[in-house]
């Protein structure tokens, strides 16, 4: 089963990218962040052409999460728990129907937290304190579950071009990359270091000053896995191609193959 992360940056300025992508490279499941639709004006039809069930949970204008998958969805949670007033849509999950068994999935718009000086900052770090509880919900259900989504938060120096340059930035903050090691302490597995240690392996670059060509990237999209689904974990890809084309979101996606 090969399962990807997305943030797609425009669900409607993606409507020629994504599925030309999705017919390319075919993922049997899909975490898409920053959709920017309403669940109702989300455009199904590509993607349903494409053989892909969908469940989304949408904002207007900004943020918004959804899952594609090949296979039957189940049991669509909406809202990540910990806070009831908190209405970003930044977190959705569902269990996927494989023939060798369920799959929980998550697609997780984490927020960016910039200025590090406003509100924003301490709702980031709000919100992964809220991540890491559900987390450790999940992890004792002892089921093959993957976090998938744009983290906002740049691990290591080796995940990005320039560390100095991002010292002081909301991702790269040491609350920002304590928060997302504790989940790993916790014993999540981050899929791409896991099978590839090499540093220079961006998954976002900016569209501003040739941050492509020149390969200035930072890798902010990841997929943790839980100690089930890490002991199937066969290969991980980053797609940088895409990026390339013509009205490119500036992440890329970044898959994983399981043995289930």
């Amino acid at each position: 089963m090969r399962i990807a992360t997305w943030n797609i940056n425009g669900v409607k300025a993606r409507i020629e990218t994504a599925p030309r992508w999705l017919a390319e490279d075919g993922p049997d499941i899909v975490c898409l962040q920053e959709i920017k639709s309403v669940d109702e004006a989300f455009p199904l039809e590509p993607f349903e052409r494409l053989g892909y069930n969908v469940a989304t949970h949408g904002q207007k204008g900004f943020n918004g999460v959804a899952i594609l998958s090949k296979l039957p969805i189940d049991e669509v949670s909406r809202g990540l728990p910990g806070d009831a007033d908190d209405v970003q849509a930044r977190y959705i999950e569902a269990v996927v129907s494989a023939p060798s068994g369920a799959v929980r999935v998550a697609s997780i718009y984490l927020p960016n937290g910039n200025p590090i000086d406003t509100e924003k900052f301490p709702y980031k770090l709000a919100w992964m304190r809220r991540l890491a509880a559900h987390a450790a919900s999940l992890k004792a259900l002892e089921e093959r579950t993957i976090l998938c989504g744009d983290y906002n938060v740049i691990p290591e120096p080796a995940d990005c071009h320039d560390p100095v340059l991002w010292a002081g930035d909301a991702l790269f903050q040491p609350e920002s990359r304590a928060a997302f090691r504790a989940l790993l302490n916790a014993g999540w597995t981050d899929c791409l270091r896991a099978v590839d240690d090499r540093p220079g392996r961006y998954t976002f670059w900016d569209y501003q000053a040739g941050a492509r060509p020149k390969n200035w990237g930072i890798r902010i999209d990841h997929l943790l896995a839980s100690p089930e689904a890490a002991d199937r974990l066969r290969g991980v890809r980053i797609v940088e191609h895409v990026r390339d084309w013509d009205k490119p979101s500036d992440h890329v996606p970044v898959v994983a193959t399981f043995d289930f």
